[in-house]
């Protein structure tokens, strides 16, 4: 039986038995979950040294592939604190140094469900739930997600994903997982012959966000448990282009919006900076028929998709509709923030009085429903920015943690692994208390 002095600390300190309360701040779960799970009765305990540590930053380790000059700006290595005990004013430098470089680095750290979700929820403390909402319900099990997910029963809000069977881990007494692969989602696959000799493809480029009700998530965070070594793989885009891509096993493949925006020439950027992208009710039940394209940038037009009136129940106020182009919050910068394979319709609004009409896209605007005009627009935005010198496929090591802004990169999981190479990963994003920020009328006026 604990003493009081052990339950008075427990009670002044935050979680008890690991369980956030309603009126803990998450800056405060995150101090009060890195304290010992003892105190003195004085409440007073001293802080770990290493909160007192200035935060060191270095550049991402660029793969031989990446072209420097692209990434100047993207990605950091951070040193010198745990990401799970920071204290207030460390968060604050974090939060700006996340979405000034668009994702994080920690290597080698130790944190727990409980610190994964509070830092994660400290970027937007009105968040709450998973970024995909309850991962229990039948109509989450149509959807296309539903196997790759397995939730952590004492943190609902972080998820076990991977590869193989894990034993004992966190509540769960057995877990099953399975590493997404293009096999089973793209219309075609690479052979068995050259599976074998290590070529590959990206899974589904996307943002993590339900796109259905909920608002997309402000960050995700991806810790790296059990990390199982193994060839490098050659990711092939099969598109005609011969582009091709030497990965670490297991990647995960990110790219910068604000790099796909700054690539599109004059006429694509007006027409990205007055569109929105309305997407399907439930987009992973509607798509879970369907096949995505070699690249994973989205869907092949076929047909596929499931009719509307045979998607669970919705509403069509609860359809979202967001912009193509979402404000940087720290930097002002346009991302372009678009996940492919959800979209359905595009609306373009009118070129602002005073703008160049010659060579522009709809300059009347227009409201774009055929499926297969959606896709193409978007395929020709987006595809220049995933040539193999743009991405960044991250080296998996065991104890990594990686914070991405979501609402600022793309990302895919890429690859596949043997039933017997166990991985195990935790994570966390958190559906947002409000949607992104489009281009302000300066930005439309600027760019159209």
């Amino acid at each position: 039986m604990k003493s009081s002095a052990q339950s008075g600390c427990a009670r002044l300190w935050g979680p008890v038995n690991g369980t956030p309360r309603a009126h803990d701040s998450p800056l405060s779960l995150i101090l009060s979950l890195s304290r010992p799970p003892s105190c003195s009765s004085s409440h007073s305990p001293r802080p770990p040294a290493h909160r007192n540590m200035a935060i060191a930053v270095a550049p991402l380790p660029l793969p031989p592939s990446a072209d420097p000059s692209k990434f100047a700006d993207f990605g950091r290595e951070v040193k010198g604190v745990n990401p799970g005990t920071l204290t207030p004013e460390q968060f604050k430098e974090i939060e700006q140094l996340l979405y000034k470089h668009g994702a994080l680095l920690f290597r080698d750290v130790h944190v727990t469900p409980e610190q994964q979700y509070a830092l994660t929820k400290a970027f937007d403390p009105a968040s709450e739930s998973y970024g995909h909402g309850n991962n229990k319900t039948q109509s989450t099990k149509k959807s296309i997600l539903h196997p790759d997910l397995k939730t952590i029963p004492r943190v609902p809000q972080v998820q076990l994903i991977g590869n193989g069977t894990v034993y004992n881990h966190e509540g769960l007494a057995e877990a099953m997982l399975k590493h997404p692969s293009h096999t089973t989602f793209h219309k075609t696959r690479v052979s068995e012959e050259d599976t074998e000799k290590g070529y590959t493809r990206y899974y589904r480029w996307h943002i993590d966000a339900a796109l259905y009700d909920l608002s997309p998530p402000k960050v995700t965070t991806l810790y790296g448990i059990k990390v199982p070594q193994g060839k490098r793989q050659i990711v092939l885009y099969d598109d005609g282009t011969g582009d091709e891509l030497d990965v670490p096993l297991g990647t995960t493949a990110f790219v910068w919006g604000k790099t796909i925006f700054d690539l599109l020439p004059s006429e694509l950027k007006s027409l990205a900076v007055r569109s929105k992208v309305k997407y399907a009710p439930h987009p992973y039940v509607w798509m879970a028929p369907a096949h995505a394209n070699s690249t994973g940038l989205g869907i092949e037009t076929e047909g596929l998709e499931l009719p509307l009136e045979e998607l669970p129940p919705w509403e069509e106020s609860r359809r979202k509709t967001l912009p193509v182009l979402w404000k940087n919050p720290a930097t002002g910068d346009l991302h372009f923030q678009v996940h492919p394979c959800g979209a359905a319709e595009l609306l373009v609004d009118p070129l602002p009085e005073g703008a160049k009409r010659e060579g522009a896209l709809y300059p009347d605007g227009t409201h774009i429903t055929d499926l297969g005009t959606v896709r193409a627009l978007l395929y020709k935005m987006q595809r220049p920015a995933i040539a193999p010198p743009l991405v960044y496929p991250h080296d998996w090591k065991e104890n990594d943690l990686v914070l991405f802004h979501n609402r600022g990169v793309l990302h895919t999981v890429v690859g596949a692994f043997k039933p017997d190479q166990v991985r195990a990963f935790h994570q966390c994003n958190l559906a947002a208390s409000d949607d992104p920020v489009g281009p302000t009328p300066e930005d439309v006026k600027a760019w159209a």
